[in-house]
């Protein structure tokens, strides 16, 4: 479908929640989003795309045509996108890891001794599912755990068919399991109930196990059972370390989570604080792709939905740095899965304030880690391309800039930064020669078309095309070396760099005077700015270094001896006529043979009797 075909069918949509499904021309999905009204969503993709960030306007330059899906709330809509999301994983979504990153717990059910084991996803095969948890060793860790603190075995052999038929295992031995295997070992209903408690401690309900354990464990020592009271004892003891150190526990067992979140330039990162009765029992972080104009509340909303959904067992609190969008849609599903309220909040101050810092800072952390220096540079160098209209990146960057003082000693700069990094070795300078009085304009035409003729000619100085020209100055200045490339044939995109009042870079401007704002990105602010800064640096210096030959020259025209060689050496070694005329006649010897020496000294020292 053509643009204007996805806009109208956008616009005939109607005002109803749903979700909506973007496809390229393959018929793969590539985004799936949800809306409270449909046409108001939908068509805002296609509307004016200069609204758009940048990920966004890629997504909608894929887009061959879209499906929708009316439901009846934003309830459902939201389950229904997060259902979608992970059934065709789109490209454009902010995706959380896989299954295999996020391992379920599975127990056999209708079998006389059921066992737990570690699986990748779930199926609908009638068994019982834990989880998901946050890694696959420490989930196998705590099903030993949980195990060995209930004393159940963890060994190859299968029950009823194995029991008796060999001497128990060492786990047996050693106390980490009560012998089911043993002909007078426990029963069958014994056997059962630790699995009923063991599915308590997987489910987050510790605690409520542990009062019923505490209670049987009175009964047992008012009965005179002193035995199976000290043995309970002891497993009361296991189940409260267990729901206190097993960290993939506590993802579940948690009253509090406390979310922190990071956009970098290329990745973005997102942690969760597991916290009960006030201490921190883990940490699970995740890192995804997206940028730093990506909205904070929006990539949370995605990353929570995917996180709690699905699972059983919630925290009753959620601490969030900021409120994403349909917060209450999402507490409402949250609450009505796992069976208790749930509130999403937002800390303004105090410990859960402290413990957000905490969570944002494990995210940045995590962000800046994996994501490298050449990473930023090239998505810093994406987004400058862009805005000067170009496909890729602009490998090559040259600058260039004006420096004079009155009609005299007008110099120009260029500049050349390769990946984002100055390349000193291609820096050149020009003098101008064919003006007579300031015009900044005229002089820049003058440099661009002496260095870019010597590129049309092969000159090996000069012999590379650059990917942007970045101009120090305003639209006229822009506009002005966009002339004089035209006038040889050459199409470079060519962007003004804006200072403020204050000689601070403030923006880029085009040749036809759009102003492109760049404080929105800090990296990108920092690059141009640095380029302006040394391209104004060079010019300067070369200003300055110019004008101080020139005066030192005049000063020394007509001395008797001394010619064009004789001013270059004394410019190469004093650095300025201030230096020449207190130099002592020994000095002068050094450089010039006597009578010119003395020519020198006796015209400085002259001047100054007088």
């Amino acid at each position: 479908m053509t643009h204007e075909e996805l806009k109208q069918k956008a616009h005939d949509l109607p005002l109803v929640p749903g979700v909506y499904l973007m496809m390229d021309k393959s018929g793969q999905v590539i985004y799936v989003g949800k809306a409270k009204k449909l046409k108001n969503r939908v068509s805002q993709y296609f509307q004016d795309t200069s609204s758009h960030n940048e990920k966004t306007r890629a997504m909608v330059a894929q887009v061959d045509h879209f499906d929708t899906i009316f439901v009846s709330s934003e309830f459902e809509a939201l389950i229904l996108e997060n259902s979608l999301i992970k059934r065709h994983m789109p490209r454009y979504n902010i995706l959380l890891k896989d299954d295999k990153g996020y391992p379920f717990v599975r127990l056999e059910q209708n079998v006389p001794y059921p066992r737990f084991s570690l699986v990748g996803r779930m199926a609908d095969d009638g068994a019982r599912y834990f989880g998901p948890f946050g890694g696959r060793r420490e989930t196998r860790l705590a099903i030993e755990a949980v195990c060995g603190a209930l004393k159940l075995p963890t060994c190859s052999r299968q029950f009823p068919r194995d029991i008796g038929k060999e001497r128990p295992c060492l786990n047996h031995h050693i106390g980490r399991c009560d012998g089911f295997c043993l002909p007078d070992g426990p029963s069958q209903q014994e056997y059962q109930e630790r699995i009923r408690q063991a599915e308590h401690i997987f489910s987050g309900q510790h605690r409520q196990l542990t009062g019923q354990l505490q209670q049987q464990m009175l009964e047992a020592a008012e009965n005179l059972e002193f035995e199976r009271a000290a043995a309970l004892r002891d497993r009361i003891q296991a189940i409260s370390v267990l729901g206190k150190t097993q960290q993939v526990i506590a993802g579940v067992c948690a009253d509090t989570d406390v979310w922190g979140i990071y956009t970098g330039q290329v990745r973005c990162g997102c942690s969760v604080l597991h916290i009960e009765d006030g201490n921190l029992l883990g940490r699970e972080v995740e890192v995804f792709p997206a940028a730093a104009e990506e909205d904070e509340s929006a990539v949370l909303l995605a990353v929570l939905s995917q996180y709690y959904l699905g699972r059983a067992v919630l925290p009753a609190e959620i601490c969030l740095p900021v409120l994403p969008p349909d917060s209450d849609t999402l507490a409402e599903a949250l609450s009505q899965q796992c069976g208790h309220k749930v509130t999403l909040r937002l800390p303004q101050r105090g410990k859960r304030m402290e413990l957000l810092r905490l969570a944002g800072r494990n995210a940045r952390e995590e962000v800046e880690r994996i994501t490298s220096e050449t990473e930023r540079t090239n998505k810093t160098l994406e987004q400058l391309g862009a805005l000067a209209g170009l496909a890729g990146i602009p490998h090559r960057i040259e600058s260039y800039d004006i420096s004079n003082t009155g009609a005299s000693d007008m110099v120009a700069s260029m500049v050349v930064f390769s990946d984002g990094k100055p390349l000193k070795r291609d820096y050149r300078r020009f003098q101008i020669k064919t003006l007579d009085q300031p015009d900044d304009y005229r002089a820049m035409h003058e440099v661009l078309t002496r260095r870019f003729r010597r590129y049309l000619d092969g000159d090996e100085h000069f012999d590379q095309l650059p990917d942007l020209l970045l101009i120090d100055g305003g639209e006229m200045h822009a506009r002005t070396a966009q002339a004089a490339l035209q006038e040889l044939g050459l199409h470079v995109p060519i962007l003004g760099m804006v200072k403020d009042d204050r000689h601070r870079t403030r923006a880029l401007m085009t040749p036809l005077g759009q102003e492109l704002g760049i404080q929105h990105s800090p990296p990108l602010f920092a690059l141009v700015g640095r380029i302006q800064e040394e391209v104004h640096r060079f010019a300067i210096t070369y200003h300055h270094e110019k004008h101080t030959r020139s005066t030192l020259t005049s000063r020394l025209d007509g001395i008797p001896g001394v010619g064009e060689a004789r001013k270059k050496a004394l410019h190469k070694h004093f650095g300025s006529i201030k230096a020449v005329a207190a130099a002592e006649l020994s000095e002068l010897r050094k450089i010039l043979p006597e009578q010119a020496a003395q020519a020198v000294y006796e015209k400085f020292h002259a001047q100054a009797k007088k």
